[in-house]
């Protein structure tokens, strides 16, 4: 059986070969525990896990390799930053804001802090998905921990202004942390030059492998306390107790290290590809409509809505292309995307949304075999009157 042709590299990315063979040594010859430090067999693996911190210090722009702490991926890193800190700073501060359109990490971390008795106010955003740097400063109180806006939206692509809403905390010295899971390794990211405090990220969103993230905490003066949610043996400086995973910390160096060689020449294939694919469908069907910022939103990402035609409808007709209606943390979910919700659109144009995210491996043929599949099953649809 052909496998279908993949469009959903915001939920995933396949394991570069490149990556793969880093890890392997891991696996077998070199499998020592990072905190065995009395053995060659330790000392290999700490050296490589050290490494890999490095690396990933080096490519968000971080000033020490010990401002990251190695989590199980971008989820537990949102939990460990926004519990971590709200629970350290309480009860003098117990306040956080955050925005409407955020993963459900950051939504879900954020309700159970408030059923613990923290409050939480959830800043709107624009049509095209944006946030104002100015109505997160106007949510900001006195008791007020953290802020906590995602740079770019892995269901509409959207960028968000991160330098400007990172000033605005700062003047009124509130910590500021992002989700940068989609935005690492596809968009030039510097935490010391946009003034991030806290930043998640994870392995498996470029190309490396699952089940591996971490978590920047900027060092130096005001020290940032955090309160950790696993305990027992005090790894990462007490802040994530556990044994580290080591071929997934090398495979997460090497996917990085990949990603930033390889960024401004990939991200101008994929906008090239995501706006070929745009055209074609504009050209070729009525009524559709990109949601998301026309301009700032991730190369790759392209999300659409197809008029008259139900998006869960429409995609068991396309077993040729993976795609997906939205955040695959999400996909078990009944209830229609809180993203595309939060922009003020209309449940017809809600329930006919796609999202195409597109990666390393495609080509401009796949592209055009896409927009041809979706122009027949469009038309297909409508004719048929299978509405929203």
């Amino acid at each position: 059986m052909k496998r279908p042709i993949y469009l959903d590299h915001h939920a995933t990315t396949p394991v570069d070969p490149r990556v793969l063979e880093a890890m392997l040594p891991f696996f077998g010859e070199d499998f020592g525990n990072a905190s065995s430090g009395t053995h060659l067999y330790g000392w290999r693996a700490e050296a490589a896990v050290e490494a890999a911190r490095e690396t990933l210090a080096r490519g968000i722009g971080a000033g020490e390799p010990t401002e990251i702490v190695f989590t199980s991926g971008t989820t537990e890193a949102d939990n460990l930053a926004l519990q971590g800190v709200l629970r350290a700073a309480a009860p003098r501060r117990d306040h956080l804001v955050t925005t409407a359109i955020e993963h459900p990490a950051v939504l879900d971390a954020g309700g159970a802090l408030e059923a613990e008795g923290f409050h939480v106010d959830r800043v709107p955003v624009d049509p095209d998905g944006l946030v104002d740097p100015d109505d997160v400063a106007a949510a900001i109180t006195d008791r007020t921990a953290l802020v906590s806006v995602m740079s770019a939206n892995s269901e509409i692509g959207t960028i968000q202004p991160i330098r400007e809403i990172a000033e605005r905390c700062r003047a009124r010295g509130v910590l500021f942390h992002t989700d940068a899971a989609q935005a690492v390794g596809k968009i030039p990211v510097d935490v010391r030059g946009d003034g991030i405090d806290l930043l998640s990220m994870c392995a498996h969103k470029l190309y490396g492998p699952k089940g591996v993230g971490a978590l920047y905490v900027r060092g130096g003066s005001p020290r940032i306390r955090l309160q950790p949610l696993i305990h027992g043996g005090g790894h990462e400086r007490g802040l994530r107790s556990g044994t580290l995973p080591v071929p997934l910390i090398v495979g997460f160096g090497r996917a990085l290290i990949l990603a930033e060689e390889e960024r401004a020449a990939e991200a101008e294939r994929l906008a090239a590809l995501r706006d070929r694919l745009w055209s074609r469908l504009a050209e070729s069907l009525g009524d559709v409509h990109r949601n998301g910022h026309p301009e700032r939103r991730l190369p790759g990402n392209l999300n659409v809505s197809f008029g008259g035609v139900a998006a869960d409808r429409l995609l068991p007709a396309l077993p040729d292309v993976a795609l997906s209606t939205g955040s695959a943390c999400a996909s078990g979910r009944a209830e229609p995307s809180h993203v595309l919700a939060a922009l003020g659109l209309p449940k017809a144009r809600i329930a006919s949304a796609i999202r195409f995210g597109i990666g390393r491996g495609n080509t401009a043929a796949e592209l055009d075999h896409v927009a041809e599949r979706l122009v027949e099953e469009v038309e297909r649809a409508r004719r048929a009157g299978v509405g929203t």
